[in-house]
């Protein structure tokens, strides 16, 4: 569960659905630049982008139904659910698309800012990577970076659609301690926080920085790809051995191949679902991912999920994205209809996007484990008992950490430890 900022306060108490309708249409108009934002599902209508002269204080847009009109709904709560769920700069380009007066001139204005930062936070993202490059591969360490700006800009044609706060790297097991050496020689130390069992045995992760003057510089290293509680990939390895290269100033570096993005961002989701985190970003990437493959491949990446022992983690994410931005009518879309058929669209939709909403019924997270382990009891058992282990050993060797975030900032909590939460 995360700790969030003030924002997630304020949009639990408003508990309005208006503002989390009006970021769904944005974010179908994005994916489907052709299509109708008023043409959605029938639980779940998505509304159309419509102006609205601001009825109070704050600035405000209008959000009108399929179905009816709705009333002025906030642009500060537009913005806040857009930066929770790491979509505003898929936002700002989807109204660039829309009718002029679609959005007010506040909210164009925020989400420029957002843009620009974003800009700024994966420059020098990218920066670190490159020089994170060049040191594994000098000590011969075999590595693949994880999610950030070089995949952004493989599934989007943009590094800059979401800020990357940190560079997520996957080595082996064998070659952890290796890799860890291997950054210190370039100033990295690791996080006091992430030293302890829990994080090296069970979240497989550790967090080092570096202190470069003005900016803090943060590494996630892993040689594991899921928390406790979650199904886990079978052969972690293999995300090595299928990587492919991306390029970024000339350099080519290696990167995690098309099917698993696909399983990785799924992965997202189901961790953002067990600890009812806010996932669209997630999402998109689901999608994003999704729709660059042939018929052929959409099965070819079915048989690869059941092979790693995450087919129903696979078919959540990909559930998760025909709720949120429409069915896409093919293989896969198919087989996701199945995955928590108890959750009707509408709840899974909210879970996804707004999971402070109070009237959500969420089902316990033993029996979404059950179906993301294929009802398997043995599959089940296991990620339950490694799942109760590590929770024992955060328990021994987790402190609660005293100092309090600075002011303003954001602070998420994952599998129980702190992090700061720009983009994971």
């Amino acid at each position: 569960m995360a700790m969030q900022d003030g924002s997630y306060q304020r949009l639990r108490a408003a508990g309005r659905a208006d503002e989390v309708a009006y970021v769904q249409a944005c974010l179908r108009l994005f994916f489907a630049p052709g299509a109708s934002t008023i043409a959605g599902q029938a639980d779940m209508p998505a509304p159309a982008i419509s102006a609205a002269p601001a009825i109070s204080a704050a600035p405000a847009i209008s959000a009108a139904p399929a179905i009816s009109a709705a009333p002025a709904i906030s642009a500060a709560n537009v913005a806040d659910i857009a930066r929770l769920n790491k979509v505003a700069v898929f936002l700002l380009k989807a109204l660039a698309r829309a009718p002029a007066g679609a959005a007010p001139r506040e909210l164009l204005g925020w989400l420029d800012g957002y843009r620009r930062r974003t800009m700024s936070m994966n420059v020098a993202c990218l920066g670190d990577s490159m020089a994170i490059d060049r040191v594994l591969r000098d000590r011969q360490v075999d590595f693949v970076f994880l999610k950030g700006p070089l995949q952004q800009h493989l599934l989007y044609g943009d590094h800059f659609m979401k800020p990357s706060g940190d560079v997520d790297i996957l080595v082996s097991p064998a070659s952890f301690a290796a890799a860890r050496e291997a950054l210190r020689t370039i100033g990295y130390e690791v996080a006091g926080k992430s030293r302890s069992v829990w994080w090296v045995r069970f979240l497989g992760e550790q967090h080092m920085v570096r202190e470069d003057g003005a900016r803090a510089s943060t590494v996630d290293l892993h040689h594991r790809l899921q928390q406790p509680g979650s199904p886990s990939p079978r052969d972690t390895d293999g995300f090595l051995r299928r990587k492919r290269e991306a390029k970024v100033a000339g350099a080519a570096m290696p990167i995690i191949s098309a099917a698993d993005t696909l399983l990785l961002s799924s992965i997202s989701v189901a961790k953002a679902f067990f600890n009812r985190e806010p996932c669209a970003g997630y999402v998109c990437d689901v999608r994003a991912s999704a729709s660059r493959l042939s018929a052929a491949e959409q099965q070819a990446v079915l048989d690869h999920a059941a092979e790693q022992g995450l087919a129903d983690t696979l078919l959540l994410g990909l559930r998760a994205a025909d709720v949120l931005l429409g069915a896409a009518g093919t293989l896969l879309s198919e087989r996701a209809a199945r995955i928590l058929a108890r959750i009707d669209n509408a709840d899974l939709f909210h879970m996804v996007m707004a999971p402070w909403l109070a009237s959500l019924r969420w089902p316990q997270r033993r029996h979404v484990l059950w179906e993301l382990c294929g009802r398997e009891p043995v599959r089940y058992l296991a990620e339950a008992g490694w799942a109760a282990s590590a929770d024992l050993s955060r328990r021994i060797f987790e402190r609660p950490v005293a100092d309090e975030p600075a002011r303003g900032e954001t602070i998420k909590i994952i599998g129980g430890a702190a992090t700061h939460a720009n983009e994971r």
